[in-house]
């Protein structure tokens, strides 16, 4: 026999419209807690990985351009 679906209690489906409010207000209260980086550290942190990103796509360009001519010289 096929079990029955488990029914929510009825409190909760009473309180969502202010369990979620509540959710909001703490969400609002964890948000004013953060330590938020400067225009100068934003600055920093985008320019090291944009560079780090640069530096990286050479290297792995450099290795598939050796390992495709690797390939190709041992194919013909």
């Amino acid at each position: 026999m096929a079990k029955s679906p488990a029914q929510a209690p009825a409190s909760t489906e009473k309180n969502i419209f202010a369990r979620f409010a509540q959710y909001v207000e703490d969400s609002r209260t964890e948000l004013r807690k953060v330590t938020w980086p400067t225009l100068k550290d934003t600055r920093k942190a985008t320019l090291a990985v944009v560079g780090f990103s640069a530096i990286m796509a050479v290297v792995l360009g450099l290795i598939d351009l050796g390992l495709s001519a690797l390939v190709q010289s041992i194919l013909s």
